[in-house]
């Protein structure tokens, strides 16, 4: 089985390998192509691939090109994890936002916009390209903004690119250990956009025990959203949130906290990435020595400033582990190629499944993954308060998707406008103004 990874000179890549490495099922993943623009990042990135398969006989292929065509040609699964811009992009969509006093986070607010903005008509021509070059391919989309890229990309190709994100999975893991019981045995009654979801219930022998949970206090502070958003908001609301609802929680907070840092996230990680990429060229043998203490420093600082801003303490030792979204993506590819069937949160195309948004919408939801791909699970209605947030969310991914479509100036300024972290007409102008000047590949936008 092949599988194509785009962006393959991104950090994350020996995460996804190492899943396949320990992956000892049939019809496993035997070659793995690498396509990325900077071929330098690839060579990086390949040397620790290279000393992760060491005394693997059967590891896979490990190939690497800058042709997308070559890299799409044969593939049947496509593994879509770009980022347009770059880090430093990255950086200034959250400081620019800053210096405006709204958060700039990279999925979320003003940042999330303009990534999306950035990243919506790459991502377009990409799955043009795999519909011409590999019509046959899944495409697993972990490129963020991940729901809205991934609704793009269905309007190419339809119910064969499904979105994956590691914080559901995450969330479920850490209720499970605070309620004691296996997360293999429960049902998790997750619903939403991607980082704009809820964990409402927790259904174990057709019994829910999340009220269980919301009731004890001491269980909630031992798992990370039970700190971040405190026992008594997590009772008023009923569910627990995905990490991301934090921003829009506690705004002022987390704005008042990423301006008070030293580096927003963003720069942050650009530095610690920046020396991993440099120096591991000249340290032959410890390339994923180096790695591992980069991401290690990476996921000890994870959404730092919120942990600070709510008082939650350092992260839990056991999340600062891997067995995130490479192995969701992992299970995903083998449900669908040897019809495993299993249940998965992921990004889809609602279809129904979730009461007040259209068909097309991309939702994160619970899913039934088999070899015909992920077919949401119906779900309850949100919670009035819940969909308010959820439709005005996926109104301003609307606004986007139009903007990058279309080269609409005017949905862009209103995908700004309208979102609830940027509170002004006039501060949305200002820094459509100077993302424009930022970033040459906003050139498309015009009135």
């Amino acid at each position: 089985m092949r599988l194509t990874i785009l962006g393959g000179g991104g950090f994350r890549v020996p995460l996804v390998y190492r899943a396949l490495l320990a992956d000892r099922g049939k019809g496993r993943v035997t070659d793995v192509v690498l396509y990325d623009l900077d071929p330098d990042r690839t060579s990086v990135i390949r040397q620790v691939l290279a000393e992760q398969a060491a005394g693997h006989a059967d590891a896979p292929v490990v190939t690497a090109t800058t042709d997308l065509d070559e890299a799409l040609t044969g593939a049947d699964f496509v593994f879509s994890a770009i980022r347009v811009g770059g880090l430093a992009g990255r950086a200034a969509d959250e400081r620019l936002a800053l210096d405006e006093g709204v958060l700039g986070q990279e999925t979320v607010g003003a940042g999330g916009i303009v990534y999306g903005l950035r990243t919506i008509p790459v991502a377009v021509d990409i799955a043009r390209r795999v519909a011409a070059v590999a019509p046959d391919a899944w495409v697993i989309n972990f490129t963020n903004p991940a729901g809205t890229v991934t609704e793009a990309m269905s309007r190419h190709l339809g119910d064969r690119v499904i979105g994956i994100c590691d914080s559901p999975v995450g969330l479920g893991r850490r209720v499970a250990a605070a309620l004691g019981v296996d997360p293999g045995a429960a049902w998790f009654d997750y619903a939403g956009l991607n980082h704009l979801g809820w964990l409402r219930a927790v259904r174990v022998e057709g019994r829910d025990v999340l009220p269980e949970l919301l009731a004890d206090d001491a269980a909630l502070a031992s798992f990370e959203e039970g700190r971040l958003f405190g026992g008594a908001w997590l009772r008023a609301i009923g569910a627990v949130p995905n990490e991301y609802l934090h921003y829009y929680y506690f705004a002022r907070d987390a704005v008042a906290a990423a301006r008070d840092a030293e580096h927003t996230r963003g720069a942050l990680v650009l530095d610690q990435q920046r020396d991993f990429y440099a120096r591991t060229p000249d340290s032959p043998g410890s390339a994923l020595e180096a790695w591992e203490t980069t991401r290690m420093a990476r996921e000890t600082t994870y959404m730092a400033e919120n942990r600070e801003a709510a008082g939650a303490g350092e992260r839990d030792s056991s999340d600062l582990e891997s067995g995130g979204y490479e192995n969701v993506a992992l299970a995903l590819m083998r449900a669908i190629a040897h019809d495993e069937r299993t249940t998965l949160i992921l990004n889809v195309r609602n279809r129904g499944a979730l009461p007040g948004l259209d068909d097309d919408a991309v939702v994160e939801v619970p899913c039934l993954v088999d070899a015909n791909g992920a077919r949401p699970v119906a779900c309850a209605p949100l919670a009035d308060h819940q969909f308010a947030l959820v439709a005005t969310v996926k109104a301003v991914e609307r606004a986007v998707l139009e903007a990058a479509a279309t080269g609409s100036r005017a949905a862009a300024l209103r995908a700004l406008a309208t979102h609830p972290l940027v509170d002004s007409v006039t501060v949305a102008d200002r820094l459509l103004e100077r993302y424009e000047a930022r970033f040459p590949e906003l050139s498309y936008l015009r009135a």
